[in-house]
């Protein structure tokens, strides 16, 4: 899943963001950017489910052995 913001404007002017796909600490980087963008102020925050996944890497690991038969 790619990252992404999303930004929800409701009817009576209040504005929430959520992040999708951001793990760990990584979505903490935008609060600022969101503020700053949105000319705003967090009044509440709270962690989604990406904030305890880890990212891992799997890699395929091919081996070959040479095995001298007489």
């Amino acid at each position: 899943m790619n990252p992404r913001i999303i930004v929800t404007v409701s009817s009576d002017g209040q504005i929430s963001a959520e992040t999708e796909g951001l793990l760990g600490e990584a979505c903490l980087d935008y609060i600022a950017v969101l503020e700053d963008l949105l000319d705003a102020r967090t009044v509440d925050s709270a962690f989604t489910a990406d904030y305890t996944r880890v990212r891992t890497d799997v890699r395929a690991v091919e081996t070959h052995h040479d095995v001298d038969r007489a």
